[in-house]
């Protein structure tokens, strides 16, 4: 059972706007939360929900269905956003983000939302969840792939290099980690705060497999992700290179959009530009 699957790289990259356009409504009437992370993860969640994912928004514990784990739970508008786009539950919805009451809590809530395989917030925890998950389903024999998406900021943390350390020791080729590689967390530029570079040569000698691509490019991360299901002795790492901000001028690279919201003037521009970026998809040839 796979649904959602769309294979027009037009249709995804029209989704793809249309994600970026909740994210950045959602998040001026929230008033709260990170604006640049969410809006760069659009093109990797829609390859995900609407290609690459095994599961069933109607049925969102079934058995056999690929597991997704955010790690930078931060993120979480555009998580929504690519959920409710998915049909797991109405788009109207997404305008409660961050407010009491609200299923869409700040970070995701595990058993709160239909769909949310894992609570997050504290960083550098989830890869170690998905490396959980992965052996489970390895000792289980299960078909079912974990996919696991994390920042690059939080390889701050020590805890993700021992998860590292661990899923290359079981050979969890189920499990591919996707890095949200935009260099920039919340104090600065990642490379300023502490260097994360050689990234993928420090992939490599903990013994995965690493694919390096374009994290806008739809078709890319799709195919990098059917490569990985090509891999059985190692997991995967795919470092997708992302502009935070992407599609939106005047937040793009900027690491003070981390954690900042728009105002109304700026959401309305914000939404203006992807609105022209759209209109240039539409003309696309298919």
């Amino acid at each position: 059972m796979k649904k959602n699957k769309t294979t027009k790289i037009k249709d995804l990259k029209l989704i793809a706007n249309t994600i970026r356009q909740d994210v950045i409504r959602m998040l001026y009437e929230a008033k709260s939360g990170h604006s640049a992370g969410s809006v760069g993860l659009a093109d990797i969640f829609t390859a995900l929900y609407f290609n690459i994912l095994y599961h069933d928004p109607q049925n969102s514990q079934w058995q056999d269905r690929d597991r997704m784990i955010l790690s930078n739970g931060h993120v979480c508008p555009v998580l929504y956003a690519t959920m409710a786009n998915a049909g797991y539950f109405p788009k109207e919805e997404l305008m409660t983000l961050r407010k009491m009451g609200s299923r869409l809590q700040g970070h995701p809530h595990r058993g709160t939302l239909p769909g949310i395989e894992n609570s997050s917030g504290p960083l550098g925890q989830g890869l170690s969840q998905a490396v959980g998950m992965a052996l489970v389903a390895k000792r289980e024999r299960k078909r079912w792939r974990v996919y696991c998406v994390l920042s690059d900021g939080e390889h701050n943390e020590g805890q993700t290099w021992e998860a590292a350390l661990l899923a290359a020791k079981y050979k969890l080729g189920n499990l591919t980690a996707i890095i949200d590689r935009n260099n920039i967390q919340i104090d600065g530029n990642t490379e300023d705060i502490l260097p994360l570079e050689p990234f993928a040569e420090k992939y490599k000698a903990f013994g995965w497999h690493v694919i390096e691509v374009d994290g806008h490019n739809i078709k890319k991360v799709i195919d990098a992700c059917e490569e990985s299901k090509a891999v059985f002795e190692r997991p995967t790492v795919i470092i997708a290179h992302t502009v935070p901000g992407k599609g939106i001028p005047f937040m793009e690279y900027l690491s003070e959009w981390h954690g900042k919201t728009p105002t109304k003037e700026q959401a309305d521009e914000a939404i203006a530009d992807l609105e022209a970026e759209r209109k240039l998809i539409e003309e696309e040839q298919m």
